[in-house]
């Protein structure tokens, strides 16, 4: 395998998190990993809801903390929340300043919008529904001015190379349908921040690329994952036959949207007291179970929004239009979709893993903020959050060169690369076994077809890394007997206190288990 030694710390991601870390680096030499163009493939720029921060002089970093803790179901880390939502307010001027183009009032207040199970509105947004996207380029624009960053594009991360039990460099492939030959690249520091897991499932708003690979990743190197069962569904992915779905935001529902099933019924009004603004896991699961009854639950904005919705949701507008839906005069199609993994790779304040040389920020992390379910639109702030924490700690602890010259990464392609079938299969496995709502036998079952299909391509290194993520989702879910949150167990539903903790598990523990269950 050929080796490439580096002075620069390595960003294995090109996500929010990515970004805003090598920008806190600067002007430490940098080089960013992106398996595609920058600011495409990255869940980040799919974010249409915002970012929660507590801007309004009514609300407080304090209420956004106990809205988390309520959301997340007695798994939330106290402490974490605590310190996420009072750095938030620091955040989004610090985003102000780099370009970030906030929505804003007359006197140059921030446009905040409410979304679900938030006691405030306190949702900072981008063009109604373009948050993700225009902060991503606000982001970029930044980075590729930057000096001190290099941007390699068209390569992902396959693999750790682990020394005496730290981490020392990363294997990258070339992102091209072909593959390619792996090469190792050893940086100074490294730091994970390659996306989430929601798209192992068959029915996900998460981009293409986005199926569990750096928790996968991360875990077959030796570092701990916590809290892998919590898999957040969105209530609202567009039902129009979409891979992956389009996502019918959650703040139209905090502009008065409600959802009915085809008989015109408001079904959220027997559901919970906030009906269609309930924390995510009781309205994706109503939805799921309307849709499974054959009531085809739908979204509608006519009322509340009406000829508004074209100009204040433009990417959901655009996803109707192209679907030959008029969200003017019809309500949309909607389903439960996996959106957002709760689980990853398990860090501390400073964004450290348990794996020595080894930090992660984003999406797969796992920092304890979000609990059993994340509240809406916390998501990019705690990217935000520990993508700067994590800079901050490596620049502080590592031992760094104030310059480095630039990478030339040769990559001979041809290689393994995963098998399209075998990834749908993984995938239709993981929403009908390990989806909205589980049972002991159908996750035994999913352990079991993962199992099978690894031993399909047991020589790919990027599929032994889907399958790992997908073998600790399925795992951690049938060990947590109990329902909590988004993970709803048809065989253990009530909430068991004992229980209220966070899961961990490593990639030892989770194929014993696996293993256990072929042999018996």
């Amino acid at each position: 395998m050929d080796e490439v030694q580096t002075d620069r710390i390595v960003i294995i991601g090109a996500g929010l998190g990515a970004l805003y870390a090598a920008l806190t680096l600067a002007p430490l030499p940098v080089v960013m990993i992106s398996p595609d163009a920058l600011g495409q493939g990255a869940s980040s720029a799919w974010a249409q809801g915002g970012v929660a921060a507590a801007m309004d002089a009514g609300d407080s970093p304090e209420a956004h903390a106990t809205d988390t803790r309520r959301a997340g179901a007695g798994t939330v880390d106290a402490a974490v929340a605590d310190l996420v939502t009072r750095e938030a307010r620091e955040h989004i001027l610090d985003l102000t300043t780099l370009g970030a183009p906030f929505d804003r009032t007359s006197d140059g207040g921030y446009v905040l919008s409410r979304e679900a199970a938030h006691s405030f509105a306190r949702v900072v947004r981008v063009k109604g529904d373009q948050a993700g996207a225009e902060i991503m380029r606000a982001l970029i624009e930044r980075v590729r001015a930057c000096p001190s960053v290099q941007v390699i594009e068209g390569v992902l991360a396959e693999g750790l190379d682990v020394t005496e039990g730290r981490v020392t460099g990363v294997r990258l492939v070339s992102s091209a349908p072909e593959g390619s030959a792996p090469v190792l690249l050893r940086g100074a520091a490294h730091l994970m921040a390659g996306g989430g897991s929601a798209g192992l499932y068959a029915i996900t708003t998460n981009p293409p690329r986005i199926r569990g690979q750096a928790l996968g990743m991360a875990a077959r190197a030796g570092a701990e994952i916590a809290d892998a069962e919590f898999v957040q569904f969105h209530p609202t992915a567009m039902d129009v036959g979409e891979d992956p779905a389009p996502l019918a935001t959650e703040a139209l529902r905090g502009e008065g949207a409600t959802l009915i099933n085809r008989q015109g019924v408001r079904f959220m009004l027997n559901e919970h007291p906030d009906a269609e603004l309930a924390p995510r896991d009781v309205v994706a699961r109503a939805i799921f179970a309307q849709t499974q009854a054959g009531n085809q639950p739908q979204l509608d904005t006519r009322a509340a929004l009406g000829a508004r919705v074209t100009d204040l949701y433009p990417s959901v507008s655009g996803a109707c239009v192209r679907n030959g839906i008029d969200p003017v005069h019809q309500p949309i199609p909607v389903a439960a979709a996996a959106h957002y993994h709760m689980g990853g790779i398990a860090t501390d304040l400073a964004g450290r893993s348990s794996l020595p040389g080894l930090w992660a920020c984003g999406e797969c992390a796992s920092t304890g903020l979000h609990g059993a379910n994340r509240l809406a639109s916390n998501g990019l702030l705690e990217a935000l959050v520990y993508a700067r924490r994590a800079a901050q700690d490596i620049a502080a602890t590592c031992d760094l060169a104030e310059a480095a010259a630039p990478i030339e990464l040769r990559v001979k392609l041809g290689g393994a690369v995963v098998n399209p079938d075998l990834l749908m299969a993984l995938r239709q496995t993981m929403t009908t076994h390990v989806g909205v709502v589980r049972q002991a036998e159908g996750l035994r079952q999913a352990l079991r077809d993962i199992a099978a299909l690894e031993r399909q391509q047991p020589d790919c290194e990027g599929m032994l890394n889907v399958t790992a993520a997908a073998t600790l989702i399925a795992a951690a879910a049938l060990l947590r007997e109990e329902s909590r949150g988004a993970h709803e167990r048809s065989d253990f539903p009530d909430l068991s206190p004992a229980l209220a903790s966070r899961s961990r598990m490593t990639w030892t523990d989770a194929r014993m288990l696996r293993d256990d269950l072929l042999n018996t």
